[in-house]
């Protein structure tokens, strides 16, 4: 629960950086008026937890500043002590893309991290899973049904015999017909299937369902798998028999994954994502800043890392394209943000359809303050390789995965990365989930963590009051992903059983 605004609490600010004229308010419940600072500052009127304080007169047309990068313009005169509303401030205009820098700050690599080792199912193709998954991939929406029905049995009938058997999940999605199969971004989500029916944690046991008549065939989906593995349901006679057939193949796949054993595998195996969703002004103080910690320790053990969201990335992107590890790789990102920004347009849409209401809320006033606060995810290691939406990644190290910034089908595009594990980062609160990789939650505040304090993981609210450091707050995020990928401990969304369904990004068009 909020506290109310009369609060005996010392009133609290953070300022993020020395050319900042402006800060956010820490305390719970937002301070009242005339509320006065160690520092001499009175505020002028009640602003809330979160929301921005002028530190100076703000005269109409001068820049405001955050993290130190203008996020927009004072819309008129804003005097000092006030509290800077969206309807006061002019966004800024996003980098221009032409004009960026490349590579012309790459980080010098960091130090080693050696010795973190955790448990994992080593699979035939030297990859690494951190579940033990039986995946059941639907080539097109029309079968949903039926895999549902036949899964919910296996559940209940079946897999209580293979007790190192986590889950049997079926990969449902709205494609596969009334598509234009064969247009140029068709490629989308095709390889975002094929690239999640094959994920490591299914341990290569392959099962797809299909109609029968739909344009994205089953076989295009595994094309290296057999005929055996493909049950198609017009071949089936009734109901009865498709629901028996999907049955008898799931438990033959079950019997192999149950002999799967957890071995000890380096750090450098897992593919680790991160995500911020429901996120607020604190988002880029604490549990950003903590990830993208967090993120640097995973790259000095060797492991690959994923930050995406291009809509929250591209009015920062003057700030990652210098860390590029070379040009090519620079001019990938640059590529990404081109396409994308040309896909809003023929949407008729623009950046400025990102923040939400709820980010709003949260005390972010635009697109350009929220994504200045999402790079702090992606920490301070050069960006080594760049991922159009639903590519496989095969650098070790920082990559950019570029993907929409909604959560779902942002995760399900990290899912066709390889990522095993994701780190999703909220100041406002969602139950969001996965059922083939974990979620680990991270609030941005201490509140949200008592509000909700049986589904968030990681607490990174106490930087802003001072009682951990991000360094401190990375290192357990850090430790959490061994533990949770070895097994040891499970997150909140896999103890409840919150799981979103896959959302495929196609941006083609359908017929």
């Amino acid at each position: 629960m909020s506290k109310n605004i009369h609060s005996t609490e010392a009133p609290l600010y953070i300022k993020v950086n020395d050319k900042d004229n402006v800060a956010i308010i820490v305390n719970s419940g937002g301070l009242r008026e005339g509320a006065s600072f160690s520092c001499g500052l009175v505020l002028k009127e009640y602003v809330p937890e979160g929301h921005k304080v002028a530190l100076s007169d703000l005269n109409e047309g001068e820049p405001i500043i955050r993290y130190g990068e203008v996020i927009g313009y004072a819309g008129q005169m804003i005097e000092k002590g006030s509290w800077i509303q969206e309807s006061l401030v002019v966004m800024a205009t996003p980098p221009k893309l032409d004009e960026l820098p490349i590579s012309n700050n790459v980080p010098d690599p960091m130090e080693k991290l050696e010795g973190y080792t955790f448990e994992g199912y080593r699979n035939e193709d030297g990859s690494v899973g951190i579940k033990n998954v039986l995946g059941i991939t639907t080539s097109v929406q029309c079968v949903t049904g039926v895999l549902n029905y036949a899964v919910k049995r296996v559940k209940e009938e079946i897999l209580p015999k293979y007790s190192n058997v986590h889950d049997v999940v079926p990969l449902n999605h709205n494609y596969g017909c009334g598509v234009a199969i064969n247009a140029p971004e068709a490629d989308i989500p095709i390889r975002t299937v094929q690239n999640i029916a094959i994920h490591p944690n299914f341990g290569g046991e392959v099962l797809v369902v299909g109609l029968g008549c739909e344009k994205l065939a089953p076989n295009r989906i595994t094309p290296n798998s057999s005929t055996d593995d493909i049950v198609s349901l017009q071949d089936q006679a009734g109901f009865t028999n498709m629901v028996q057939t999907i049955m008898e193949m799931a438990e033959e796949r079950l019997e192999k994954l149950n002999q799967r054993k957890r071995v000890t595998c380096p750090v450098s195996d897992l593919v680790i994502g991160m995500q911020c969703g429901g996120s607020d002004a604190f988002s880029g103080v604490t549990a950003n800043p903590a990830l993208g910690y967090a993120s640097d320790l995973l790259v000095r053990a060797g492991a690959t890392v994923l930050f995406s969201e291009v809509t929250e990335v591209r009015d920062a992107v003057h700030l990652l394209t210098p860390r590029a590890a070379n040009k090519e790789v620079g001019e990938a990102m640059i590529k990404e943000m081109k396409w994308y920004d040309d896909y809003l347009q023929r949407g008729e849409s623009d950046r400025s359809a990102n923040p939400s209401p709820g980010n709003k809320l949260g005390g972010l006033t635009n697109v350009v303050e929220k994504s200045l606060g999402s790079i702090a995810k992606s920490g301070s290691s050069p960006i080594v390789d760049v991922l159009s939406p639903g590519e496989k990644a095969t650098k070790k190290g920082l990559n950019f995965a570029a993907t929409p910034a909604s959560d779902f089908v942002c995760g399900t595009l990290q899912l066709a990365s390889g990522m095993h594990l994701q780190v999703f980062t909220t100041g406002r609160g969602t139950p969001y989930g996965l059922s083939m990789a974990p979620v680990i939650k991270v609030s941005t505040r201490n509140s949200l963590k008592e509000q909700w304090n049986d589904l968030m993981d990681v607490n990174a609210g106490t930087i802003a009051t001072g009682e951990a450091t991000i360094e401190e707050v990375g290192w357990e995020i850090f430790n959490l992903i061994i533990d949770i990928a070895s097994g040891r401990k499970e997150t909140w969304a896999d103890h409840w059983g919150i799981h979103n369904d896959l959302a495929l990004f196609n941006p083609a068009p359908v017929t």
